[in-house]
């Protein structure tokens, strides 16, 4: 499974503004159930919060991979948003994050879900991808670049 598998256009937003990391997790379940319904959204901020309050899921950097599991969801799904404005979210290095790929998984994706987070790690660790992450004015660019890594990085 590759990441880009996990995205649809719909899904991935470029400018997004919120006030909070609540309010961000309440917009990423929202992008990670939709059209599952209010049930399905709810499960995914629950289990999204969930595992924050284990420990942040910024990496440093201005990126941030929050991840959870829920019974409501029946395939991994993910959701790519770059902030308008870095938000505090208790990263190790202290910065604020501005780029957050969230993905919700099944409840039996054990080891699909720590093979996701790891292609995921090895995508932010790219700073000159990062960085054109972050000059990318449209959702719709933002969706090409991030399937035009998937490719790269598959046939690599």
């Amino acid at each position: 499974m590759h990441l880009i598998d996990l995205l649809t256009p719909g899904r991935v937003q470029a400018g997004a503004s919120v006030t909070s990391k609540k309010r961000l997790l309440e917009l990423l379940a929202t992008l990670l159930g939709e059209g599952q319904g209010n049930a399905t959204e709810r499960a995914i901020f629950d289990s999204l919060c969930a595992r924050e309050k284990l420990g942040s899921t910024a990496l440093g950097g201005g990126v941030a991979i929050p991840h959870g599991r829920s019974a409501e969801l029946s395939s991994a799904v993910g959701a790519f948003v770059r902030l308008s404005e870095p938000l505090d979210f208790g990263a190790p290095d202290g910065q604020p994050v501005d780029l957050l790929f969230a993905l919700g998984v099944p409840e039996h994706f054990t080891n699909q879900h720590l093979l996701l987070l790891s292609q995921l790690a090895e995508m932010f660790n790219d700073g000159e991808f990062t960085q054109q992450l972050r000059e990318v004015e449209e959702s719709s660019k933002l969706f090409a670049l991030l399937s035009d890594w998937q490719a790269h990085h598959a046939a690599a």
